[in-house]
């Protein structure tokens, strides 16, 4: 997120750019030195960091300083702890996703010198973790982009790991002075993002395509800094198709409520205008149905992407979500008459999908391009398959 900084910022200072928001911080960073005992009250703690400043604090990935010719650089240490870990899951329910940003700026790992490779990431928490862990053994340089907190993929798609800031960071953060090489290498999957000539144009630093996953990183060093068939190929499996599941249940969150509010006052309305027994009643029939899309849309779309017929995500959402509405009358086939039944069914496959499609952005299966084109054809449909649902709903309210 581009207002939560932590580490350093382009001025290359300790703690990022801070006037009106509060940092992305823990524990401070000390220099225990011994003291003696005051001559009253409780001795003096141990001294500050010189790398402190005010209103901020060293993150605790931060291990400690060196000095380059460009000024200190944070190194930060390769094993997540616990807090770490912490935050991945949160983040993956969408638990303070907003705060997940990092300081952009330089930091290394290891012993680098001047001839160490430099590696360049987004400045989103989970995707530097990512990559920290996976230097354990290496001395490297790493250059973070500000991507507004956004991963590398999704910011290569809104042009924020961009050409543009790969070569503002090359410069705010003096790296022409850490390094004599003048090599860069980049995650392959912020390619289209990135010009590589017009990199190597403006800054002089040549761009050098990297793996697409993080734990190859030491192989492709290894290798000269070449990458086999194997790192170029972008994997889906249904653990990483899963793994997205509980970021999509929690964007639902808020709008669930609002919907399950609306979904008791409609089904209230009837012969006596407005009915507590039947918002009830019928409330529960309606909530089954949209609890039944959500599942079809969100967990069982991605659980089962690949065996789904088509290529359009919308219309995948809809076969789970035809699916879902089966079940659904028949669970409630004795206490719902034709129209309710009828308005079920249209709610459940129109969530699911619009919640397939919304998956669609979450996979490697399409392009930006492709992604708005099918939102045009589908939304409207969607959109009329629940105008549809909801008067069908109201109006089985006054059918005896």
């Amino acid at each position: 997120m581009e207002n939560k900084f932590c580490g350093i910022n382009e001025k290359n200072e300790t703690f990022g750019r801070v006037s009106h928001l509060r940092p992305f911080a823990y524990t401070p960073l000390t220099q225990n030195k011994k003291v003696d005992v005051a001559c009253c009250g409780s001795p003096p703690g141990p001294e500050c960091s010189r790398f402190a400043r005010p209103g901020y604090k060293i993150c605790g990935f931060v291990e400690e300083f060196i000095d380059t010719a460009a000024g200190p650089v944070p190194r930060v240490g390769t094993k997540l702890s616990a807090a770490d870990h912490a935050m991945s899951v949160s983040a993956r329910f969408g638990i303070g996703r907003d705060s997940s940003g990092i300081a952009p700026g330089i930091y290394c790992t290891g012993r680098p010198s001047a001839d160490s490779p430099v590696l360049v990431t987004a400045n989103y928490k989970l995707t530097f973790d990512a990559l920290r862990k996976e230097l354990s053994s290496l001395s490297a340089w790493i250059l973070v982009l500000d991507t507004r907190g956004i991963n590398i993929w999704c910011a290569a798609g809104k042009s924020l790991f961009s050409t543009e800031e790969v070569i503002r960071r090359i410069k705010v953060s003096s790296l022409d002075k850490i390094v004599n090489h003048r090599e860069l290498i980049l995650p392959q999957l912020s390619a289209t993002g990135v010009s590589a000539i017009d990199v190597k144009k403006e800054s002089g630093f040549k761009v050098i395509w990297g793996p697409i996953r993080a734990n190859d990183i030491k192989c492709f060093l290894d290798a000269g800094k070449k990458a086999d068939e194997s790192m170029r190929r972008v994997t889906f499996n249904i653990i990483e198709r899963l793994i997205l599941v509980p970021v999509e249940l929690s964007f639902l969150v808020k709008p669930t409520l609002f919907i399950m509010l609306g979904i008791f006052l409609l089904s209230g309305i009837g012969t006596e205008i407005f009915s507590v027994r039947g918002a009830w009643d019928r409330g529960i029939m309606a909530a089954l149905a949209y609890a039944a899309g959500i599942f079809a849309g969100a967990v069982f779309v991605p659980t089962v992407l690949p065996w789904l017929p088509g290529k359009a995500f919308s219309v995948k959402g809809a076969i789970t979500g035809i699916i879902a509405a089966i079940f659904v009358i028949i669970t409630l086939k004795d206490v719902a008459n034709t129209l309710e039944l009828t308005a079920l069914f249209l709610c459940t496959m129109a969530v699911s999908s619009y919640l397939g499609m919304n998956f669609t952005g979450s996979t490697p299966y399409t392009s930006p391009s492709g992604v708005e084109k099918e939102m045009r054809k589908a939304m409207p449909v969607q959109a009329l398959a629940g105008l549809a649902s909801i008067l069908l709903w109201i109006g089985a309210a006054f059918v005896h």
